[in-house]
């Protein structure tokens, strides 16, 4: 049986019992961390699998369509961190319209309950579930109560006398604080992903790029970056990086692009990190190539210095 499901058709995937939390678990930041690992030490003390439980698309996505908010973690970078954190099992389940209309009730029985033969479910503060928002703790006391299944919420983490959270990771993102952003995560922010070939535009200008596609997701972040990127040496290697949609050349998908400084080599299919070091500047419409050319040897150039002066850290 596979450990990732995105459906809870069939019979019960954990006949013997489980304990379930429950979250968006956008960034994976220390107040997910701390349910999350909460939730492995329940597990163990009780001798059963721990499950992670999350939705894909994430509701908020789901319901705004034409102008998704941004997301500060992919769908395999969030299950990957999910399994490292020592969850046993990870529901990534398909939010449509069938499971949009799934009461509260409802989805604790069908799917904690029944499917996943919950004996804990632990949540983060002031967490809300099923249609209309309508479930909550003490709906999960009732309902628990009466198969035996206890439910459970989590203090909130403070940092800085702040409750981390990830639209206060999204905020400090956008405004170029990655200082923050990394306090809140527990470890610097990067986006991963596998390399794809893309138009080859900065190889002909002289600035070839690793390329990250974002699968229909909005990127929490966009401009050009100082940036390390992981997973092509031991060591991470300095580079400059686009995160956006290349208006000059009229592109509509966001995309990003991370030109490692002095490299030579081919990257296509392999898996990166890209760890956002500091904002250059905002994307810019250029007038031509030659324009943009010589805007791309300035950025290199401050990302050069900028980066001479950091000292990559380790992931958590």
């Amino acid at each position: 049986m596979s450990r990732l499901f995105r459906d809870v058709e069939g019979g019960p995937r954990c006949p013997h019992g489980s304990v379930v939390c429950i979250g968006a678990f956008d960034g994976l930041h220390l107040g997910h961390r701390a349910l999350v690992r909460h939730t492995v030490s329940r597990a163990h003390s009780l001798g059963l699998p721990a499950v992670a439980l999350s939705f894909e698309p994430l509701p908020r996505e789901f319901f705004a369509p034409a102008s998704p908010p941004p997301r500060l973690l992919l769908p395999r970078a969030k299950a990957e961190g999910l399994f490292a954190l020592g969850v046993d099992q990870v529901g990534l389940l398909r939010f449509n319209a069938r499971l949009s209309g799934v009461s509260a009730e409802e989805f604790v029985r069908s799917v904690l309950i029944r499917h996943l033969a919950a004996r804990e479910v632990w949540v983060g503060p002031e967490f809300r579930f099923g249609k209309g928002r309508s479930g909550d703790l003490a709906l999960l006391h009732r309902i628990g109560s009466e198969s035996g299944c206890v439910a459970g919420e989590i203090e909130p983490v403070l940092l800085d006398g702040e409750r981390v959270s990830s639209t206060r990771i999204r905020e400090a993102l956008q405004q170029g604080d990655f200082a923050a952003a990394a306090r809140w995560l527990g470890r610097p922010y990067a986006i991963g992903g596998r390399v794809v070939r893309g138009q080859r535009l900065g190889r002909t200008l002289g600035f070839p790029t690793a390329n990250l596609r974002f699968a229909g997701k909005t990127p929490a972040l966009s401009g050009i970056y100082a940036t390390w990127v992981h997973g092509v040496d031991a060591k991470p290697w300095s580079s400059v990086s686009s995160l956006g949609t290349r208006p000059t050349v009229a592109g509509v998908e966001p995309l990003l692009e991370a030109h490692l400084f002095d490299f030579d080599g081919d990257l296509y299919g392999r898996r990166i990190e890209v760890e956002f070091v500091a904002k250059l500047r905002d994307e810019l419409k250029f007038s031509d190539l030659p324009a943009l050319t010589a805007q791309m040897h300035r950025d290199a150039e401050q990302a050069r210095a900028i980066l001479s002066q950091d000292r990559p850290r380790a992931f958590a």
